[in-house]
């Protein structure tokens, strides 16, 4: 691992020119901007855009489905368009006819309402994620170690799949950052406390039946997956094995179209979003770094705020230098939990979490932290703010990073004035998965929740051009 970063000075943050065109332009409202975020003016202004609601629902499916699901596409030609999620599980074998508990249904509505300006656009993995519950035994014989998280090719993820034949998984549109931005669209799916929310995701998927099934699943979670399908490529899956300890054994096949290039096609579409997110497993894709940074410049040149997730432990350390170049020069935001500020900060699993958040609000304006039942920390100009946990009883913690990290997107695009009320409404998000089976928010949930905070006060001037990076 390279130096610490943090022992030097914090960078000073060049101004980048507000975009060319004036924000009346759009005939959109700005968004109103919480006063921890609006010392200085704001380089990057922030545009209401129109709403774009889908809805989601996931079957189960038996793992003798999985390869053929997976399988390239029979021919060049062929598209993910011609497997609709309807056919495709529609021929293979659905077990218990039940849905996965992380989805409830939607109102449907027009796929064509395309707003001029996305709220959020989120950058990352598209992964297709097959759950299913197997013994410690399963995992010796195959040679896996419990708990971890490891990448694999096809001929791997081929014997694990044989190796489960007769048992059932469970398929979803999977991936932490997606996870996220469901939860976001939800949250915002209804005119409270501002105009619905308009969501959508980046990435990269193949043309073959899965690639299919995760662009459908998404756009029916309201979020709308902006990319096309690479033609004869492979959609990456992540194959997650749980234990009756309840602990989970993730593989990760990233797929022959993991790759996510710059093109013409990207370039537009982070140059009309408010937000962008950047999901840290993307570091772990070849050639990405390039991508990423590119991506970070088109939006922040178009008034975008940059929003970086850290995502994993040994992806920051196996990419410490990629983090660090891209973070120093781009983010506005980061999102983590205690253990990945710690390696972001290159210090001890023994340092406090306080610690970490202090030390990383030296070089991006807004640090978002996570210390699972103990609370969570926003750090802000070299101070760290605890926010305490919300009440519940703990079903299944896993998502709860993603649910919290949709709760402070949502509190800085909805406005609130104090960061004590973001922190209060993501925590009441993360408990509210955390109490639940499975790792989405609910729809009811989500209106619930928003309803709930639509009462706190938020600043109503309208944001100039220069914000975060000023602090």
């Amino acid at each position: 691992m390279s130096s610490n970063p943090l022992a030097i000075s914090p960078p000073s943050v060049s101004p980048i020119s507000s975009p060319s065109h004036p924000s009346s332009l759009y005939g959109l409202r700005f968004y109103a901007c919480p006063p921890f975020l609006s010392a200085t003016p704001l380089r990057r202004p922030l545009h209401f855009g129109s709403p774009c609601n889908r809805s989601l629902n996931i079957p189960s499916i038996s793992s003798s489905r999985l390869e053929l699901l997976s399988s390239p596409p029979p021919s060049a030609s062929s598209s993910s368009s011609t497997f609709s999620c309807r056919c495709v599980f529609g021929r293979g074998d659905v077990v218990g006819g039940t849905e996965d508990e992380d989805e409830d249904e939607d109102e449907d509505v027009n796929s064509t309402l395309i707003p001029e300006r996305w709220d959020v656009v989120g950058l990352g993995q598209a992964m297709v994620d097959f759950s299913g519950t197997v013994d410690d035994e399963f995992l010796e014989k195959l040679g896996l170690d419990k708990g971890t998280r490891k990448v694999v090719n096809h001929e791997e993820r081929g014997n694990v799949l044989r190796a489960m034949d007769g048992c059932s998984y469970k398929a979803a549109a999977g991936g932490s950052l997606s996870n996220s931005l469901v939860a976001l669209a939800r949250l915002g799916s209804q005119p409270i406390g501002g105009p619905a929310l308009s969501i959508a995701m980046a990435g990269s998927v193949g043309s073959d039946p899965l690639g299919g099934f995760y662009r459908a699943k998404l756009r029916r979670a309201n979020v709308s997956f902006l990319s096309a399908p690479i033609n004869d490529g492979t959609t990456g899956t992540v194959i997650v094995l749980t234990t009756p300890d309840a602990q989970r054994t993730m593989l990760a096949y990233q797929g022959t179209s993991s790759t996510v290039s710059y093109d013409v096609a990207l370039a537009g579409i982070v140059s009309k979003t408010n937000v962008l997110v950047v999901e840290g497993y993307l570091f772990e894709l070849p050639d990405t770094i390039k991508t990423i940074k590119k991506a970070c410049e088109e939006a922040h040149k178009n008034g975008a705020l940059v929003a970086i997730t850290a995502s994993d432990v040994s992806c920051i350390e196996k990419h410490y230098d990629d983090f660090w170049e891209v973070i120093g020069e781009y983010a506005d935001i980061i999102l983590g939990n205690s253990d990945e500020a710690r390696a972001l900060c290159d210090f001890s699993p023994k340092e406090s979490p306080v610690a970490a958040t202090r030390y990383l609000s030296h070089f991006v304006p807004l640090i978002s932290v996570t210390d699972g039942p103990r609370g969570s920390y926003f750090g802000v100009k070299g101070e760290a703010i605890y926010i305490p946990p919300s009440p519940c009883i703990p079903v299944d913690t896993c998502g709860a990073g993603d649910a919290y990290a949709s709760g402070v997107l949502y509190g800085v695009i909805r406005g609130i004035s104090e960061l004590k009320g973001i922190g209060s409404l993501a925590a009441r998000v993360a408990s509210t998965v955390v109490g639940q089976q499975g790792t989405r928010l609910r729809v009811q949930d989500a209106i619930d929740l928003a309803e709930s905070f639509a009462y706190l006060p938020k600043n109503c001037p309208a944001i100039g051009t220069d914000q975060l990076s000023g602090l």
